[in-house]
């Protein structure tokens, strides 16, 4: 069973210094039939103008994503990184994958230094297995090569085959589609999955996604993507 969510059904908002489109229920934006699917709870596309950006602010038990499509995202926390000799640069470009377990509780800041050009950027929240994990972070690159004409994974439990670790039943895949190319993903039984089309277009198992789309799917054994043009697409494989 395939759910179809239009790009224009999202929420949306306009602060001047950050536009958004949440395609779940997020700030002052509330649908109480958008509440997340199975441990996904926030995908927000933020665009952050040049030279502003989120002040230190704080999380607590959450899985947080961040995936740059354009521009770069300066990350400074409490743990350290971002700081000069901290644990990493703290910089997330074009390619980078960033994982935050906020877990007993983080500050963080994140900032647009660019004085020409926005940032974009996906900002995802995963629900963890269980509260009270110790705060940690992760960033690792994912280059074009790596997802091009087939699905990478990026984010998972545990960190399997090279992907950020997640504390979660989850695994999130990345996927650049174009021409020809096409890709197939199983999901195991009871597993859902939730698709969301970064930029370009696609087809899902027929359905033509449009940029900012998304299907929700359930009781599918298997995603088939094709008929890509300039496509970039995530997929969740989630727990029921």
């Amino acid at each position: 069973m395939l759910e179809l969510i239009k790009s224009c059904d999202r929420g949306h908002a306009d602060h001047g210094w950050l536009e958004s489109f949440h395609s779940f229920s997020f700030a002052d934006y509330h649908d109480p039939a958008r509440m997340g699917f199975g441990a996904l709870r926030v995908i927000n596309e933020d665009r952050i103008a040049p030279g502003t950006g989120f002040g230190m602010h704080g999380h607590r038990d959450m899985e947080i994503i961040s995936y740059v499509l354009s521009g770069e995202l300066a990350h400074k926390d409490s743990l350290g990184n971002g700081e000069r000799g901290g644990a990493s640069a703290g910089v997330i470009r074009p390619g980078d994958v960033q994982r935050m377990s906020a877990g007993t509780g983080v500050m963080h800041s994140e900032f647009n230094h660019a004085r020409d050009q926005a940032t974009h950027f996906l900002q995802i929240w995963i629900q963890p297995d269980r509260r009270g994990l110790p705060p940690s972070y992760e960033q690792r690159h994912f280059d074009a090569a790596s997802k091009r004409g087939r699905l990478c994974l990026v984010a998972a439990r545990d960190g399997a085959d090279g992907a950020v670790a997640l504390h979660a039943d989850a695994r999130l895949y990345a996927g650049l589609f174009d021409g020809a190319e096409r890709a197939e993903l199983d999901l195991a039984g009871g597993r859902i999955a939730y698709v969301h089309l970064v930029r370009g277009v696609l087809t899902v198992n027929g359905q033509a996604l449009s940029a900012g789309d998304a299907l929700q799917i359930r009781q599918t054994p298997r995603l088939a993507l094709a008929a890509g043009q300039d496509a970039e697409v995530l997929v969740f494989d989630l727990a029921a």
